[in-house]
């Protein structure tokens, strides 16, 4: 029995998704369109297995193929990225990090990353609501008022506060990493130095971005974001951090499993395998040079017409807009841009007053726009919807009371439903994804 007949209100949600992915310019930066190959293997049978353990260490019987396919992931991991060791088993990037602070830390250790509000991610340190900030001791850098983060103050700030690990990566921060500045830091304290690659893991193997492998001693990355794999995490030792404790790769495994997760999910383990073996492909350096120019030409038309951007730009494949000249909050441009068929995500831009849920700025990017095959010419097109839409709503002011910003907002999203200048951005945006279908 297909789905359609087993349980046609799921199916029904399903298409209806696909409609809207098909429809609407995907633009927040963590999002991308998966192959048809990826999502074979994410819904093959392999959903149906238990594999406790590691290949050939099974507390299960039957796992003779899917031993062969978890080795085939992890040596096409080590070989794409240049690695000794790769784990290819935690479920997503957040417990990935925690079995990083697991293995190589005790609690109340120091854990130095940067702040939420500069692009930093929750497991970086984030205290009160985060294991991360809960059960070790946070520390956390920042980014200056222009978005940048000085590399000097965060060498200063480690001599202070000795951390046992820095973490580099972020969610929205829009330029490259010198890594061996990172190592140099991590080096003069004697802290291990984590990467979380999450966001840029297929800018870095398609080669216009700086790899951390030669500096860094642990790599996490998720695997989908613009590495275009399924909703899944993978950890990487270097020799670097074997240099540094030859057990690295021992204590890391055993803190995946058995320590924060029992089976490993064998049906995203093979996508994982296949999005590598996209990504080895001559086509997907092509596709990793394009995203950054696509996004570079995005900003550079957004600049143009007189938004504000985060560090004045982006290297990267994302951008954050400061809409505090504008004086109106990311929600209410978020929701207008969605009204007007492109989805970006609202985001808090660097020393942001406003709370996280309220924030001033929104956070777009260009994977997934790219993987449907749109380049220059319709970055600037974009570019100049996505302003006209920013103009169309920022009269929009927001109640004295912060108890009724929600209930301003549920309003407000009806008028942008029917507001005729955002539903003739909506149609011609329709008329735009006809030329690129998704892959």
């Amino acid at each position: 029995m297909n789905l359609r007949a087993a349980d046609p209100d799921i199916a029904e949600s399903i298409a209806t998704e696909s409609r809207r992915q098909r429809e609407v310019l995907e633009m927040i930066p963590s999002e991308n369109y998966a192959s048809k190959a990826v999502r074979e293997a994410v819904g093959s049978v392999l959903t149906n297995k238990y594999s406790e353990g590691y290949a050939n260490k099974r507390y299960y019987q039957g796992n003779r193929y899917v031993d062969e396919i978890e080795k085939i992931a992890i040596e096409r991991a080590k070989k794409l990225f240049g690695v000794p060791h790769a784990n290819v088993q935690p479920y997503s990037g957040s417990p990935a990090n925690a079995a990083v602070y697991f293995a190589l830390l005790q609690a109340g250790d120091t854990i130095m990353g940067l702040k939420l509000s500069g692009g930093g991610h929750l497991t970086h340190g984030h205290p009160d609501v985060t294991f991360s900030g809960k059960y070790f001791r946070s520390v956390q850098y920042d980014v200056e008022a222009d978005g940048i983060i000085d590399i000097e103050k965060v060498a200063e700030l480690a001599r202070k506060e000795k951390p046992k690990i820095i973490v580099v990566g972020t969610t929205a921060y829009p330029r490259i990493f010198d890594w061996e500045k990172w190592k140099n830091i991590a080096d003069s304290v004697d802290a291990f130095l984590l990467a979380d690659i999450s966001h840029i893991a297929g800018l870095i193997v398609g080669g216009v971005h700086p790899s951390p492998v030669p500096f860094a001693d642990v790599i996490m990355t998720t695997t989908h974001k613009t590495l275009r794999g399924p909703r899944g995490a993978m950890l990487l030792i270097t020799d670097q951090g074997l240099a540094k404790d030859p057990d690295m790769a021992t204590k890391i495994d055993r803190a995946v499993f058995p320590g924060l997760q029992g089976g490993p999910h064998d049906n995203v383990t093979a996508a994982i395998a296949v999005c590598l073996h996209e990504a080895a492909q001559p086509a997907f350096k092509h596709y990793a040079k394009q995203v950054v120019n696509n996004a570079k030409v995005l900003a550079d038309t957004l600049l143009e017409q007189g938004l504000t951007l985060s560090t004045g730009g982006t290297d990267n494949h994302l951008m954050v807009v400061d809409l505090r000249p504008q004086k109106v909050i990311g929600n209410i441009v978020a929701e207008a841009l969605e009204a007007a068929n492109i989805v970006v995500n609202r985001n808090s831009v660097p020393h942001d007053l406003n709370p996280p849920f309220y924030p001033s700025g929104i956070r777009l990017g260009t994977p997934a726009i790219t993987t449907r095959g749109m380049k220059e010419k319709e970055m600037k097109t974009i570019g100049e919807w996505i302003v006209s839409v920013i103009h169309e709503v920022s009269h929009y002011r927001l109640p004295e009371s912060k108890e009724e910003w929600g209930t301003f907002l549920k309003k407000i999203r009806l008028d942008m439903e029917n507001n005729p200048q955002l539903q003739s951005v909506a149609h011609s945006v329709t008329l735009l994804t006809k030329k690129f279908p998704v892959p």
